[in-house]
């Protein structure tokens, strides 16, 4: 679900939550030092998304967040802030080429450019706490 999440709206909130769990809290953000990547560089996207992000100058770049669900993927575009919003059991995460990741949600997707260490050792953690907490058996 791809979301504008510029204004603080409960609705939207309780949305989100709902699909990829609350924010960690303080302390579990320190036992798994970190959860969010650090600023990644978009290289190609899905059309969507393409349309929000040329609606500006600005290099396109994004986040990833992590949640006990899923995972969220914020860019900005004008001076608004989208929400990729993912469950991890619709996470799909492919390294193609040596420098690139690519992301996938449903008809969605954000390619990003993987040149240092702290995004390939980020992207490991992502799919470990994928393969670890969330087991196909145990959710839809």
């Amino acid at each position: 679900m791809l979301i504008n999440v510029s204004y603080n709206n409960p609705e939207r909130r309780e949305k989100i939550n709902v699909e990829v769990g609350k924010p960690f809290s303080l302390i579990e953000r320190f036992k798994m030092k970190g959860i969010g990547s650090n600023k990644l560089f978009i290289t190609s996207t899905s059309i969507e998304i393409h349309n929000l992000l040329i609606l500006d100058k600005y290099t396109n770049t994004c986040n990833i967040e992590m949640r006990p669900d899923g995972i969220l993927v914020t860019f900005r575009s004008l001076l608004e802030t989208y929400a990729l919003v993912i469950p991890y059991y619709k996470l799909k995460l492919y390294k193609g080429k040596a420098e690139e990741y690519s992301i996938y949600r449903d008809q969605y997707f954000i390619k990003v450019k993987a040149d240092s260490k702290s995004t390939h050792n980020f992207m490991k953690k992502v799919l470990d706490f994928k393969a670890k907490h969330w087991s196909s058996s145990s959710h839809p």
